[in-house]
């Protein structure tokens, strides 16, 4: 359980390093991203985003585990 937690709290700090460069990707402005906006409201849809970050999650994922 210790490792896990220190291994996320190291991924945290490598990601929050790196958020000028992520911000930078074109992540949620995919084709099939759907945004609906209101007068005073917009909600976001990142479909393709969230299936390709689950892709590329999985891989990772099995290649760890193997």
């Amino acid at each position: 359980m210790q490792r896990i937690i220190i291994g996320l709290g190291l991924i945290l700090v490598v990601l929050g390093l790196l958020w000028p460069l992520l911000t930078k990707l074109p992540f949620g402005r995919l084709p099939g991203d759907i945004t609906i906006q209101g007068e005073n409201y917009v909600v976001k849809l990142p479909l393709m985003t969230c299936l390709i970050l689950s892709v590329l999650l999985s891989l990772v994922l099995y290649l760890v585990r193997r």
